[in-house]
């Protein structure tokens, strides 16, 4: 018994140092994947300091009147908001529904601001106008419903679209003054973020399952299948394989801002692919209006802190140096192939998606692109 009782002790001795020696090696790769992130997260807000310049109050009045659709428009709405108060000196607000004219009468802006316009009459406008009151619509979903804003844009005396191709097109409609003015981020939102480590990944791709990005990701998948990867958005359960790859898709899932952001600075590379101008089963673009601009995403991802590869949209270096600020692929082949590249060589994929960190709160927050706004819309 006594020489079975030391056997014993012997074998728990083993284990216990087995159980120690696991211990201090997990502790170790917790400290140094601890260390490895908060660095980065701290290279990402020194590029931030060094980035965001400082605001000019003007001595205006906007009275900004909402999308009034909710969500996904709310965001914006809110980001427009508050940087309208970085930006003037006094912001009044207003729902599309509520006495819009009335409250013009009263407060006197200097200017009326429309963000999109499908729920705001176009006669509360006209009224607006009588007043003497200068008045602007920003048009966010150009060239894709063209069909309805084509209606709503003489209503203004300024437009503002985020699509390059839609200034000749107001233009010829009779719209005097027309500009190309993209959305931004709001950095509140969207910056540099420490995600949690079983969040975290190797590439991404949040959006809705439009017929060319389906046609995309069914060609690339099986060549990152090796990878971790997340798709997540509207409508993926139409991917031909996605019954296979179902555990890395999550289908239906519409996030907020802040949950979005924290996905992409979980994960290495975020693709971006832009949907189609032609694809009648989602737009009313009869005109056929082709769209050269960057969307919204573009971005965001950017303000993340993440590698971004787009798909190429013509004016995409008006914002971004490709390869130094930005990756642009041609083909679902370059795609894969650009992926498997910048996983590898991971300095480099820092430092492009530093420099594009640092391009886009320097240049594309809203706060820039409310100064544009303000200066052009008042502009005698």
């Amino acid at each position: 018994m006594v020489v079975m009782r030391r056997k014993y002790r012997k074998g728990s001795r083993v284990r216990r140092l087995g159980r120690i020696g696991d211990l201090t090696q997990q502790r170790q790769e917790g400290y140094t994947l601890g260390w490895e992130h908060g660095h980065w997260l701290g290279r990402c807000e020194a590029v931030m300091q060094q980035a965001i310049p400082q605001s000019i109050v003007r001595p205006l009045h906007v009275l900004y009147v909402t999308s009034g659709k909710g969500y996904p428009y709310s965001p914006i709405d809110l980001a427009i908001c508050e940087s309208l108060k970085l930006v003037v000196a006094k912001v009044s607000v207003a729902q599309p529904n509520q006495d819009i004219v009335r409250i013009a009468a009263q407060e006197q802006p200097d200017l009326l601001l429309v963000l999109e316009g499908m729920n705001t009459p176009v006669e509360k406008v006209y009224a607006v106008k009588e007043l003497g009151i200068r008045t602007a619509i920003w048009f966010t979903d150009d060239p894709y419903y063209t069909d309805i804003t084509s209606e709503l844009a003489r209503a203004y005396d300024c437009i503002f679209t985020l699509e390059r191709n839609c200034v000749q097109f107001y233009g010829e409609l009779g719209c005097s003054r027309v500009h190309y003015l993209p959305l931004g981020v709001y950095p509140v939102a969207y910056r540099p973020r420490n995600p949690s480590v079983e969040t975290r990944g190797d590439i991404c791709f949040i959006g809705s399952a439009y017929w060319n990005r389906v046609s995309l990701f069914q060609q690339i998948i099986p060549r990152i299948a090796h990878r971790k990867m997340l798709i997540s958005g509207l409508w993926w359960d139409r991917l031909p394989n996605y019954r296979r790859y179902r555990s890395r898709i999550q289908v239906g899932a519409w996030m907020d801002p802040i949950s979005t952001c924290e996905k992409y600075n979980a994960h290495k590379i975020v693709i971006n692919a832009h949907r189609a101008h032609d694809d009648d089963t989602y737009n009313r673009n009869r005109f056929r209006i082709a769209a050269v601009s960057p969307n919204p995403r573009t971005f965001e991802i950017s303000a993340s802190a993440t590698l971004q590869l787009t798909d190429r949209r013509e004016d995409i270096e008006q914002f971004y140096v490709p390869d130094k600020e930005i990756v642009i692929f041609e083909n679902a082949q370059d795609l894969a192939n650009k992926m498997e590249y910048y996983l590898a060589h991971e300095e480099e994929r820092r430092e492009i998606a530093l420099r594009g960190l640092y391009r886009t709160m320097k240049n594309h927050t809203y706060v820039s692109r409310l100064n544009q706004l303000i200066d052009l819309a008042l502009v005698p």
